[in-house]
């Protein structure tokens, strides 16, 4: 393969690659659709509420924490090996998933499931990095960014027409022929490749990263569950999870083979890309997240339907993301981004105005503007990302946009939701004298509660549940002006330190060296 003119078969490679990341990204949304049949003691598996946060928590926290060991195992022995030892592990999890007895079976399936997605995420991205050459890693990333944003969007519509004609674990179920198919295209179409150069393993530095990641995620979800921040499950795993990921950077700066050069955050257009994807993720993901309980409690929406009203944002993904390249050479990664989470903000700010009667296609347009918003960002700040890091450390490259966009993620649907929260519940503290007693916890602890008790109170549950509606829009209110405020943030980092208009591109490494990288 030469360096300058890609793979042959780059563009084929680009499809299994994004086909093969379907299973990963469709399962997380199509399993948010789900979580009630779940619950349900009649139709699922009777998991009470903690249960349902750990199956949920349990492949958040091995999927984020392993995410970067799996990219420096990649570049050191081999990317198409770990994806596809990933996709066995997903494909198999999930057949064990579909079929689990308990919520315990659940929990622990799910979280080899994360194991599985850990090993496939960054090896698609390093994959891509690597078969395509730099003038034309840009459209590629793109199209893979594209690709994500579709699954996001069809995962609950998948997840609504599978329960609306067979049993929960058909939304596991739906991952084995994605599985399948992807091994057999991976096995004969996609080249291995790895890094050339034989150094150390580093695995002081892995075993840290691992531990560090766990315990800050660990923290980070447990504001989810509780929904505050003032709790020691919250507060000392967070800041135990903060100090080893500092001590794994002052011993990566300090070796002679890191597992990751944290010289790479002195480049300017790697560092503030990082920056972009974590905050841009934290102030979008939140309110995303929390607009789906809008959809099913406050406008009472079926789960199917509820996923169509996401379909706006892929398309948005579909137009925009695979163009987004041409659009940064154009005008320069500086000014597309910085108008992007100025935009992102706006449409963000735009939900403080949304009430409990909303027209719908008012909601329908800030969604597709938001996502051609995100479509405008996400592929150039990965692209960024990625070039800034030799080939050969493509695997590890790809892992710190994966881990930053799940950190981040998960840090906004936390954080936003224990706004939301606090705002619903001093909201019904004067909305429940007419509720038994025994219940009155329920109905102020969340809005499924209330939907839940309301139900049982015949002609006094409607007005208690207009309260809940106005309570809970109240805090998507205050969730949206922190989501926005946080997306300013980014617009700032962008016009500071973002890079102008590129220069032509030149590739870092002779040819010679970049063929050795990339086949092997």
């Amino acid at each position: 393969m030469d360096a300058h003119t890609g793979h042959p078969r780059r563009w084929q490679i680009l499809g299994v690659m994004v086909f093969s990341l379907l299973a990963v990204v469709l399962d997380n949304t199509i399993l948010n659709v789900a979580i009630k049949t779940i619950a349900d003691p009649v139709h699922g598996l009777g998991a009470t509420q903690s249960e349902l946060e750990w199956a949920m928590n349990s492949y958040t926290l091995v999927f984020a924490g392993l995410l970067f060991t799996f990219g420096v195992l990649g570049d050191r022995y081999g990317r198409k090996k770990m994806l596809l030892v990933g996709m066995v592990i997903f494909g198999l999890s999930s057949l064990v998933s579909a079929y689990a007895q308990d919520p315990t079976q659940l929990i622990l399936a799910r979280a080899l499931m994360g194991l599985g997605g850990a090993a496939i995420m960054p090896a698609t991205l390093a994959i891509i990095s690597n078969v395509f050459p730099i003038h034309e890693r840009g459209k590629a990333i793109g199209i893979w960014a594209g690709g994500v944003g579709i699954a996001v969007a069809i995962g609950p519509i998948t997840g609504g027409l599978l329960l609306e004609h067979f049993w929960w674990g058909s939304v596991f179920l739906v991952n084995i022929p994605i599985v399948l198919v992807g091994l057999a295209l991976i096995a004969t179409l996609v080249p291995d490749s790895k890094d050339p150069g034989k150094t150390g393993l580093d695995p002081v530095g892995v075993l840290l990263s691992i531990v560090g990641l766990v315990a800050l995620v660990y923290g980070i979800v447990r504001i989810s569950d509780l929904g505050t921040f003032a709790d020691t499950s919250v507060i000392v795993p967070s800041l135990i999870g903060l100090a080893i990921l500092g001590v794994f950077f002052w011993y990566e700066r300090r070796i002679d083979h890191p597992a990751f050069d944290v010289r790479n955050f002195r480049n300017a257009a790697f560092s503030t890309a990082i920056a972009s994807v974590g905050l841009v993720f934290f102030a979008a993901m939140g309110v995303m997240f929390f607009m789906a309980f809008y959809w099913q409690i406050v406008r009472g929406y079926s789960p199917l339907q509820s996923g169509a009203l996401v379909l706006p944002f892929a398309v948005a993904q579909l137009i925009f993301a695979p163009r987004s390249a041409k659009v940064v050479d154009k005008y320069g990664a500086k000014t597309v981004g910085t108008i992007g989470m100025i935009v992102i903000a706006a449409c963000l700010a735009a939900y403080a105005l949304v009430g409990v009667d909303t027209p719908i296609w008012i909601l329908l347009v800030l969604t597709f503007v938001q996502g051609s918003a995100m479509a405008h960002i996400m592929p150039p700040a990965t692209t960024a990302i990625m070039n800034a890091l030799p080939r050969e450390k493509a695997g590890v490259g790809s892992s710190m946009s994966n881990v930053v966009r799940q950190v981040g993620g998960t840090l906004g649907i936390a954080i936003l939701g224990a706004v939301l929260s606090a705002s619903y519940r001093n909201g019904m503290e004067g909305e429940v004298t007419a509720v038994p007693e025994q219940l009155r916890h329920v109905v102020t602890e969340s809005i499924s509660g209330a939907a839940g008790v309301a139900a049982r109170l015949g002609g006094q549950g409607a007005g208690l549940m207009r309260a809940a509606n106005e309570a809970f829009v109240s805090g998507i209110h205050w969730a949206a002006l922190g989501s926005a405020a946080v997306a300013l943030i980014g617009a700032l980092l962008m016009a500071r330190w973002m890079p102008g208009r590129p220069a032509a591109a030149v590739e870092a490494q002779s040819p010679e060296a970049d063929r050795e990288a990339a086949v092997v």
